[in-house]
């Protein structure tokens, strides 16, 4: 049974920083590109950023590039986003997903697996 568990959400002023992590069990990890998404009240999930198996090669929205970094840990199975600078418009719902795929997608269909997601809001 494939888990995705999303951790280190919160509540941070604009400026700061948070660290999400998700620890993955179930799969090979290291066999699979992830993903981060999040969605805000009302909103359509959107991609936030991705990273290959190996860790080499990593995709942001533009909206978080230069803010954003994403990492991964294969000896852990867990992914990682640090998010820098934040904004009251990053505030969302924030999930890991696993991509059984050799490049990143933007595109939440093309993931198979999803974490519960964690919340994260940025107060002005």
């Amino acid at each position: 049974q494939v888990q995705l568990v999303e951790s280190g959400g919160g509540l941070v002023q604009a400026g700061g920083s948070l660290r999400l992590s998700c620890a993955a069990s179930g799969l090979t990890f290291s066999m699979y590109v992830m993903g981060w998404f999040r969605q805000a009240p009302g909103k359509e999930r959107e991609f936030v950023a991705g990273i290959r198996q190996s860790g080499g090669t990593t995709y942001y929205a533009a909206s978080v590039k230069d803010r954003f970094t994403v990492s991964r840990d294969n000896a852990k199975n867990t992914v990682y986003l640090q998010m820098n600078s934040l904004k009251p418009e990053d505030t969302a719902v924030y999930y890991c997903a696993a991509n059984a795929a050799v490049v990143i997608s933007k595109l939440s269909t093309n993931y198979d697996y999803w974490g519960q997601g964690t919340q994260v809001t940025v107060s002005s």
